[in-house]
């Protein structure tokens, strides 16, 4: 069955729509040397196939490497429930190049919230020049959690771009 994969953003801080607030979802800040990072793709991507699953230790060391991205994790708690990536990009772009909870946390009603601390943040990142953040935006695909992109869209994301891709 072939993928498709769509592109959202939001292009102002005032287009977010806020999900409910749940009181002990926050986010920390982790470095790109932490194995959380990994660990948490591999638990959140492997039931949907996500690249970064099953990426090489040569692939994760190029990933953790690239300039000006953050790892945040998504903490329940103290428990350690998802993360989310970003990284800032010429011209005062920055993507979520990851957002995802653990199995085990997802349907209890944090996603929402979760995304929500996530797109704040985003918006916060020093970008890549010298402009201030103008667009925030990611992809999400079929092969994604199907309510994936329900929370996108719930939140203010609006779609920019769809792609097919071909199953091989």
């Amino acid at each position: 069955m072939d993928e498709i994969v769509t592109h959202l953003e939001m292009t102002a801080p005032s287009e977010l729509c806020p999900g409910r607030p749940v009181d002990e979802v926050t986010l920390e800040r982790i470095e790109s040397t932490s194995e959380l990072i990994r660990q948490m793709h591999v638990g959140i991507g492997t039931p949907y196939a996500w690249p970064s699953s099953t990426r090489s230790d040569e692939a994760w060391a190029q990933w953790l490497s690239r300039p000006l991205s953050q790892y945040w994790l998504v903490k329940h708690g103290t428990d350690n429930a998802g993360i989310a990536d970003m990284q800032a990009q010429p011209d005062g772009d920055v993507e979520i190049t990851t957002f995802g909870l653990l199995p085990e946390f997802v349907g209890k009603g944090l996603g929402g919230h979760a995304l929500t601390l996530a797109v704040r943040r985003t918006w916060a990142v020093e970008p890549a020049g010298a402009e201030a953040v103008r667009r925030v935006w990611l992809h999400t695909s079929t092969k994604d959690h199907p309510t994936a992109i329900k929370n996108y869209l719930s939140r203010g994301f609006r779609p920019f771009r769809e792609q097919v891709v071909q199953a091989t």
